[in-house]
């Protein structure tokens, strides 16, 4: 008896590898796999804008880093007695004007440099809704909990998307002709939009992402949306709020990626650097005793040997970890 729908994926001819530096951006499920990826001592840079959910927002923010744009005290709005920017998440705000702009820049500049030199961009699109100032009809990435009436909601069409995502990868392309990119749907709902136009939302995404990865040989798509809507399928894998998939669903989807776009070679290495991740975090009952005195050892000289046969994997944190310890 089948249980859950079969789904094909289809994935790159060449799949990436440990030494492929990877560029993540978008939503909140961005953070799902890139966390992973960094967990996993793969090279990464996730969300310099931190979390973004539209495709305009998206585009804007790549192109700032193609341009290696630098923002200055016109760009940030003092908001709720914080210095903020309608461009960035709230992470990035802040008290002290100086130091948020600090912090923006340096972020600007360390996207720059990465997204020069990434073998994989990895787009995670969340909502076709984008916010807009009334005042100036200026594209938000975040409203920082500014009043609604500031704002005009606009959900965009599908020529909108495609028009600004075109434009984006033709400059990323000409930027860094390495790149290869992987689009994916956020499966997280937004039911603050309702269930009808969340669904016409992520509709207007699937319908442009898909018109991009037919057009360009570089794109694929990977189904994370359709992992979580049509194969699992079931409330239970949701938390509280049945909207965000919740960690079994989360694994479910990462391990997808894992087995159809990560390379057979760099699949072993991750479960060997699993062992290593988990020994760190593991919390013995007697750390004074010699067993755990030789299993601290035994990882330090593993995590060693695995440095040294692979130098581009940087494990030297979880070598002192196991050596001071």
């Amino acid at each position: 008896m089948k249980f859950i729908t079969d789904i094909t994926i289809k994935g790159p001819e060449t799949p990436i590898e440990y030494r492929d530096p990877i560029f993540l951006i978008g939503s909140c499920f961005t953070e799902h796999i890139g966390n992973k990826l960094h967990d996993l001592k793969f090279n990464v840079v996730q969300n310099p804008h931190g979390i973004l959910f539209d495709p305009i927002s998206v585009c804007n923010s790549l192109n700032s880093y193609i341009e290696r744009s630098h923002y200055n005290e016109d760009h940030l709005i003092l908001l709720n007695e914080l210095w903020q920017s309608w461009s960035h998440h709230s992470r990035f705000s802040g008290t002290n004007k100086a130091e948020v702009l600090k912090i923006i820049n340096e972020s600007q500049d360390i996207a720059y440099s990465h997204l020069k030199t990434a073998r994989w961009l990895i787009i995670t699109l969340g909502s076709a809704f984008s916010y807009r100032l009334v005042e100036s009809e200026r594209p938000v990435a975040n409203c920082h909990r500014a009043p609604s009436q500031w704002f005009r909601k606009h959900m965009c069409t599908i020529d909108e998307i495609v028009s600004a995502l075109d434009n984006t990868l033709y400059r990323l392309f000409h930027f860094n002709p390495d790149l290869k990119i992987i689009f994916t749907i956020s499966p997280v709902r937004h039911l603050r939009d309702g269930v009808v136009d969340n669904n016409r939302s992520k509709a207007r995404l699937l319908e442009s992402v898909h018109h991009l990865v037919n057009k360009f040989n570089r794109l694929y798509y990977f189904p994370a949306y359709e992992l979580v809507i049509d194969v699992l399928r079931d409330y239970r894998f949701y938390d509280i709020d049945l909207a965000h998939p919740n960690y079994q669903a989360t694994e479910f989807v990462l391990d997808a990626f894992r087995k159809h776009y990560i390379s057979g070679s760099s699949q072993d290495l991750m479960e060997q650097i699993q062992q290593i991740v988990n020994a760190r975090r593991h919390k013995p009952f007697q750390p004074q005793t010699q067993a755990h005195r030789q299993f601290l050892h035994n990882f330090a000289v593993k995590a060693r040997q695995l440095q040294q046969e692979h130098p581009y994997i940087l494990l030297q944190e979880e070598i002192d970890f196991f050596m001071a310890s």
